[in-house]
């Protein structure tokens, strides 16, 4: 069946609703929302929306709300509404929608025959146009550094089909020329290491080993087009990418949260108080040492009911409610053992679900645990500033002025870094 959406991200963004050119919104705002939702492919939280894409003073929920009913008309067929939001998150449905970039991707992958000539050169003249183009401060700097990290994987795909093109046995032998030039321009350091300095000198040896003994093509720009800050995006966009992240349901019909990044035996994290799975990856403090765990495991972490991406408004945060959300979410991931790390509140969590099922539990990693809160052996000279401090939060949270979480930041970490302190107040 022949997708009823075509949808391209390469060069000026275009929708074609069953053959005919969709209208999209003036807006680049919504233009940039709608690319954002496609080609993320996963759940946003309607919150984290409105910050990408409007400010405050503009009233972003009404922004937001304007944005999704126009996208929806334009990409509506029939009953079929691809923009998916209930009052937390937005979602796009990609059933019967074609996207030009991923199909690209997925072809590349496949890996099942070697694709014709002329479908690589076309695949290649799609990828000249650039990803967005057009849609440059379209949203704040979060997005800006997403949008710097698609353009460098579109970038680097153009590459590997540069290299297939180059490699390929029915390629002519003017064009083998041309790519030649061009994977030469890209990278000159990889272009000597695998041969393709001198085309003239051995061209035969030259394009055989233009790929790695697993057949993978190898070519990586040596000047890459990219800041520190850009390659850190970079870094944090492939593993949003790469992580999956799912929702399972617990007491009355609460949504929680998960992700798995990592292949490899399972060790799962509990979740703690403040955690977001997406932009926990950000994190100075804890952002490296998720990314060494899923080097060889699958890493999997959930949000707890009420942070991140779990559902917010709940009534029941107890203790035993905290003990059923790592319950469920072991459970639905089928789960059978695995170690559990617990950091913080997770502590505690982690200990009382091994206690429940010693049999699951392999291993208990304990970090920054504690086996009685302040309030039991605490001094008065103690606990009048740490009650000072809970007032102030509980009046100062959410308002314009940074003061009161900062002094609240101060007090969770008196340790941290200026770098930690600065991230865990915006966190």
């Amino acid at each position: 069946m022949d997708p009823e959406i075509e949808i391209s991200l390469l060069g000026q963004m275009s929708v074609s609703v069953a053959g005919t050119q969709a209208v999209l919104p003036s807006s680049k705002k919504a233009r940039a929302l709608l690319a954002f939702l496609v080609a993320t492919g996963r759940p946003h939280r309607r919150e984290r929306l409105c910050e990408l894409f409007w400010d405050a003073p503009d009233d972003p929920k009404a922004s937001l709300r304007w944005a999704l009913s126009k996208l929806r008309n334009a990409l509506k067929i029939a009953n079929n509404d691809h923009i998916v939001a209930d009052r937390e998150r937005v979602f796009f449905d990609p059933r019967g929608v074609n996207v030009d970039i991923q199909n690209i991707r997925s072809k590349l992958q496949s890996g099942h025959e070697q694709l014709p000539v002329s479908v690589l050169e076309a695949m290649v003249r799609q990828l000249d146009d650039g990803f967005l183009a057009g849609l440059d401060n379209a949203g704040d700097d979060a997005f800006d550094a997403w949008l710097v990290a698609e353009r460098t994987d579109a970038d680097t795909t153009r590459d590997d089909l540069l290299m297939r093109l180059f490699a390929h046995p029915n390629t002519p032998p003017l064009a083998v020329r041309k790519w030649h030039r061009l994977l030469r321009s890209i990278d000159p350091i990889s272009a000597e290491k695998f041969g393709l300095s001198d085309l003239d000198a051995c061209p035969v040896a030259a394009r055989k080993c233009s790929s790695d003994p697993d057949g993978q093509m190898i070519l990586r720009r040596s000047s890459p087009p990219c800041s520190a800050a850009d390659r850190l995006a970079y870094s944090r966009s492939n593993a949003l990418k790469n992580q999956e992240i799912g929702f399972c349901n617990v007491t009355a019909g609460t949504k929680i949260a998960h992700a798995s990044l990592g292949s490899g035996p399972p060790i799962l994290k509990a979740a703690n108080w403040l955690t977001h799975l997406e932009f926990d990856w950000a994190s100075p403090i804890w952002g490296q040492c998720f990314a060494d765990l899923a080097c060889d495991r699958r890493f999997v972490r959930y949000d707890e009911r009420g942070c991140g991406l779990s559902d917010w408004q709940v009534a029941d945060i107890s203790f035993d409610a905290f003990v059923e959300d790592l319950e469920i979410v072991a459970n639905h991931l089928g789960l059978e053992r695995f170690p559990l790390l617990g950091i913080s509140q997770g502590c505690a969590v982690s200990i009382e679900y091994a206690a429940r099922h010693p049999e699951r539990v392999s291993g208990l990693i304990l970090i920054s645990g504690y086996a009685a809160g302040w309030r039991i052996a605490a001094t008065p000279e103690e606990e009048a500033p740490r009650e000072a401090v809970l007032t102030l939060t509980r009046h100062g949270w959410g308002t314009e002025n940074p003061a009161y979480r900062h002094i609240f930041s101060s007090t969770f970490m008196p340790d941290a870094s200026a770098e930690g302190l600065e991230w865990f107040d915006e966190f």
